[in-house]
């Protein structure tokens, strides 16, 4: 929005200056060289000369009749009938003369063979000057008004198309989005309605995943809940009977262990704000994530080593970054046979963790499926158990919350899959 503030402050001062200094250069161009009164002082002036030179008393009439002949308002005065200060009178001396304006402008003007008469030339102001003004004044807001337009009708069209992108986002198409336009004002308002739609459309994508699953995935225990209860119910032997109720426990733990994931993974998005940052050494960092995995790495009679360089330092939420790792590195337990691995180095503008393992690995046409939610190798369900294809999406999830990217492939070194998770590193 900077760049809308900007353009705005520029965009009235450049029109108020620009239309400012065309209007003053036109002003001057064109100003009426009669704004000092010049004709009207050489005409009086010239006037009492000639009059000075006649007889006195038969001045007025030679004045009436040159003011006939020349219609022109123009009198002859007898000074001493004229109710004004001496200093005032000591001005019609002057070669312009004395100016007093009323309702009407008069000129007076005297000789010293005239003093104390004198003779007035009398006439109308002008008023084109005042409409002539007012144009300027209309041609000088009319400018502001058509910079100010050009200048803001690219926002006007962009809010246009930000108002029909919400319109059709909210009649249900959730694939509505802003495309980007070089001329723009308000480039962080779309990308902000266009990350806040591709959010929603996730998050309702999920939604719809995660119920379908669900109702996929617990038919299973109700149904064997059903059936053992059929069968207790139809048993009269109490062994037997107790046979099925240890049953029906187990198969409500299971729902319980799936209902909790489920919700569980349906509310990690809400904790994506509460990310607290910190900054740790990545060798001691990857050495702890490997020693809590110690007992399932022992039961599966695995090997772990971290091959992290100590100068490696990591940044971001120490919490969600360790759940990560430490998905993938159960991942990794789950399905090696001998060898689980954990390494790291850097890059000119990442952080690079792998997890590697020498299991079977992924298969290809898998890679691009296996950080979605509820998605599980129909070769490897059931392999680990209480698996509801949630460990990798909320890999996925963690590094999205830290502008990073996880994949997978196939490892070089150990043979089986390899999962590579990449940080952007911070400047230093």
């Amino acid at each position: 929005m900077k760049k809308l503030y900007i353009y705005l402050l520029a965009g009235a001062l450049i029109s108020i200056f620009a239309l400012g200094w065309v209007i003053d250069t036109y002003n001057q161009q064109t100003a009426p060289l009669e704004d000092s009164f010049e004709w009207q002082s050489k005409l009086i002036t010239g006037l009492a000369k000639q009059v000075a030179n006649i007889e006195q008393e038969k001045r007025e009439n030679a004045t009436a009749l040159i003011a006939q002949q020349f219609d022109i308002n123009i009198r002859y005065k007898d000074g001493d009938t004229l109710a004004m200060p001496l200093e005032l009178k000591q001005q019609m001396l002057l070669p312009d003369g004395l100016v007093i304006e009323n309702e009407n402008v008069y000129l007076l003007k005297t000789t010293p063979e005239m003093t104390p008469d004198y003779v007035e030339l009398e006439w109308e102001p002008q008023v084109e000057q005042a409409d002539y003004d007012v144009l300027l004044t209309l041609f000088f807001y009319g400018g502001i008004c058509a910079i100010l337009w050009f200048i803001l009708s690219p926002l006007v069209k962009r809010l246009i198309v930000l108002n029909t992108a919400a319109k059709h986002f909210a009649s249900g198409n959730l694939s509505a989005r802003i495309a980007p336009n070089h001329f723009t004002y308000i480039r962080d308002l779309e990308n902000t309605f266009n990350r806040m739609a591709s959010q929603i459309e996730k998050l309702m994508a999920e939604n719809k995943l995660m119920a379908s699953s669900l109702s996929h995935d617990i038919r299973t225990p109700v149904a064997c809940l059903r059936f053992g209860l059929d069968a207790a119910l139809d048993e009269s032997d109490i062994d037997a009977i107790h046979d099925y109720l240890t049953r029906m426990e187990k198969d409500l733990d299971q729902m319980e262990d799936m209902l909790s994931s489920y919700l569980s993974f349906a509310t990690l998005e809400q904790k994506s704000h509460l990310l607290k940052h910190e900054v740790t050494t990545l060798s001691r960092y990857g050495q702890d994530l490997m020693q809590q995995m110690q007992p399932k790495l022992q039961k599966n009679q695995l090997s772990g080593r971290v091959e992290i360089p100590e100068h490696l330092m990591i940044h971001g939420d120490l919490h969600w970054l360790a759940r990560a790792i430490s998905n993938l590195i159960s991942n990794a337990c789950d399905f090696a046979t001998a060898s689980v691995l954990l390494s790291a180095h850097r890059t000119e503008h990442w952080l690079i963790i792998t997890v590697e393992d020498d299991g079977p690995g992924i298969a290809r046409q898998n890679w691009d499926k296996v950080f979605s939610p509820f998605f599980q190798e129909q070769t490897h369900r059931n392999r680990a158990g209480k698996s509801y294809g949630l460990g990798l999406a909320i890999v996925a999830k963690v590094m999205d919350w830290h502008h990073g990217t996880a994949t997978v492939s196939q490892s070089e070194r150990l043979g089986g899959a390899k999962f590579v998770l990449s940080l952007p590193c911070k400047e230093k």
